[in-house]
């Protein structure tokens, strides 16, 4: 289970998400996606429960969604934006 980092702020739209981590003065672009995983993080999902919801929402197939969920989530950990449970 991850958290989003306290000082991550973000602006979600239709093409994707602005986020500022306002502790580094970092801030990233989100792609659609991006974005959408980033807000199922922020709700408290799971990485199966948002694995579940991207391959829903974007008909899209499991075993490569959680490949890339899986890979999102190890480079917003790295770049410290969210944090371990």
């Amino acid at each position: 289970m991850y958290r989003v980092s306290e000082g991550v702020r973000s602006t979600h739209g239709q093409d994707g998400a602005i986020v500022l981590d306002v502790q580094q003065g970092q801030m990233f672009n989100l792609n659609y996606v991006g974005s959408r995983i980033l807000e199922l993080l922020e709700s408290g999902a799971s990485e199966p429960e948002i694995v579940n919801a991207i391959s829903q929402e974007f008909s899209a197939n499991r075993e490569a969604v959680e490949n890339d969920v899986r890979d999102f989530i190890e480079s917003l950990r790295k770049h410290k934006l969210v944090l371990d449970c």
